[in-house]
């Protein structure tokens, strides 16, 4: 396959990657993979639009709460709860205070620990608490806000994935990735994800931004402590990056709205 290939092959993986889209994967491999983790925010666009149009939409119909539940529902479907997994697994890692290879070994778990479900537990009910405010925004608002804390949830994976972050294991996703995306990507996604923010505060065009910067803040912080911890990312802490990062922006998103 000629070099120029990897564009619409990294499409066709981001897809596949972070959305349940019926697209045919083609070539993979790091090149390719670079390109994914560079698209990602811009998948999240498009997931988001889907997710803003159902909130809306059964918003103009149904209670708030009922919306915001059904919308969050719709996420972990049209994602096939991979973010929410690998964000149990992820803090059930860290909450045993191992390191290393023991702390790898408890992310392979099948099972859910205690952190873990407190984790997904908080994480979904502010989600959920979030788009019942937003349904109650005026359309652009509403829609702008959806599209945003979940572009920014993938952009939080741009950064993951940026040159000198490296994986935890020699295979799996996380190596698959780790260290694929240049310096100008990240850039990018964040001043379209800051611009879409703009619109999702009315009246306090600064918020939005403010609250993408604030979780992408912490998401590094937390990246550089997982990389302490565990030697590298994973597939897992790449889910728990999207979710963390995606439910900070929403909280932000309503404070003093």
């Amino acid at each position: 396959m000629p070099a120029d290939g990897r564009f619409p092959a990294g499409a066709r993986l981001a897809l596949t990657t972070f959305t349940t889209l019926p697209v045919r994967a083609g070539r993979i491999d790091r090149e390719v993979a670079g390109v994914a983790m560079a698209l990602a925010p811009a998948v999240g666009m498009l997931l988001g639009a889907l997710l803003a149009g159902v909130l809306l939409l059964l918003a103009a119909v149904a209670p708030p709460l009922v919306a915001a539940a059904v919308t969050v529902g719709a996420a972990a479907l049209l994602t096939r709860g991979l973010h929410l997994d690998g964000l149990a697994d992820t803090v059930d890692a860290l909450g045993s205070y191992r390191r290393g290879p023991a702390a790898l070994e408890i992310m392979k778990k099948p099972d859910v620990g205690p952190f873990g479900v407190v984790a997904l537990v908080v994480v979904l009910l502010v989600q959920v608490a979030a788009l019942a405010e937003l349904a109650g925004r005026s359309w652009p608002a509403g829609a702008a806000a959806v599209v945003a804390a979940t572009a920014a949830g993938r952009l939080g994976v741009t950064l993951a994935c940026r040159r000198g972050v490296p994986a935890a294991r020699p295979e799996g996703l996380g190596a698959l990735v780790a260290g694929t995306v240049g310096p100008l990507a990240p850039a990018v996604g964040a001043v379209a994800v800051a611009l879409v923010a703009v619109a999702a505060v009315p009246g306090r065009p600064w918020q939005g931004p403010l609250a993408v910067a604030a979780a992408l803040a912490v998401a590094a912080g937390l990246l550089a402590h997982v990389v302490r911890r565990l030697g590298g990312i994973t597939g897992d802490v790449l889910g728990a990056t999207v979710e963390v990062v995606t439910t900070l922006v929403y909280l932000g998103l309503v404070l003093s709205a």
